[in-house]
């Protein structure tokens, strides 16, 4: 089964930041820690040129420190200003303002050069569905300002953001890519709850989720699910895992279904441990 998900509230939300990108000083690209290439949106650096702007590592806390480290220094190489953070955390998020005021710098003192007002500095966070902008904003706001949900897709407008002295956000939309290419990225993104549940096989994502976690950290999954050892095939895994747990149904067969519910729950809450699926390895020596 192929993996894409571009409802039509995305193709207007496209709309929309590109209509506002030119009243905006710096843009915040925010990627998934677990998964920053798989989440990186191919149409952000279109859109946003030359305009100032940083990546974040959101949800920071949820991946392996390890290889945290490795995509701030990738992002680093590439001439890219970078932060690691997790959007829940004020003590966290005071950082970025102060690379936002760093960014826009520049431009506030050519202002000030050419005798002009100085305005407030507005800032655009742009990132795909379900990457925690919404969670971010209210905590940089210091209130709830912005609708936050566990599924994809509930910003559907734009709205403005006072964060403080002379700083002003847009709230944008998240806007996932016509087309899913990279279906290992796809499967992801699925995983980590950028697509919609109702969009994608189950079996696909969480056969390959449940092969990934074996490859890279075999130990955390057998721990957590109390596993003696991980069978070949990760679908005898996971219908181990759903003995283990209990979801048996009439005849003693294992419910699969409630089992990759389960797994996913336990993938995405960070009970399986700090995991990190995107490998700065997995780059072409070109990209790297």
């Amino acid at each position: 089964m192929i993996i894409n998900w571009f409802p039509g509230h995305m193709a207007k939300a496209r709309r929309l930041i590109e209509d506002n990108l030119k009243v905006i000083d710096v843009v915040i690209e925010l990627v998934d820690a677990r998964i920053p290439m798989s989440s990186t949106n191919p149409m952000i650096a279109k859109l946003i040129g030359q305009k100032p702007s940083l990546v974040v590592l959101n949800k920071a806390d949820l991946a392996d420190p390890d290889c945290v480290a490795e995509w701030l220094a990738y992002y680093k190489q590439q001439g890219r200003l970078v932060l690691a953070l997790n959007s829940k955390d004020s003590r966290s998020v005071k950082q970025l303002l102060s690379k936002v005021r760093q960014l826009a710098a520049p431009k506030l003192e050519r202002w000030k050069m050419r005798g002009l007002k100085t305005r407030s500095v507005r800032t655009m966070i742009l990132g795909i569905p379900n990457v925690g902008k919404s969670t971010l904003i209210n905590t940089l706001a210091h209130r709830n300002v912005a609708k936050a949900a566990d599924k994809p897709g509930e910003t559907k407008g734009k709205q403005w953001v006072h964060l403080g002295d002379k700083l002003e956000l847009l709230d944008t939309p998240g806007v996932l890519w016509p087309k899913l290419e990279n279906q290992t990225y796809a499967c992801r993104l699925a995983a980590t709850g950028a697509i919609s549940d109702t969009v994608f096989d189950m079996e696909t994502v969480i056969s390959e989720l449940i092969r990934e976690l074996g490859q890279w950290y075999p130990e955390e999954l057998k721990s957590r699910f109390k596993l003696d050892a991980l069978d070949e095939a990760p679908l005898a895994t996971v219908e181990t895992i759903g003995r283990k747990r209990g979801c048996i149904v009439s005849g003693g067969t294992v419910d699969m279904e409630k089992t990759y519910k389960l797994i996913l729950k336990e993938f995405r809450e960070g009970r399986i441990g700090a995991i990190s699926l995107d490998r700065v390895e997995e780059l072409s020596g070109e990209d790297a």
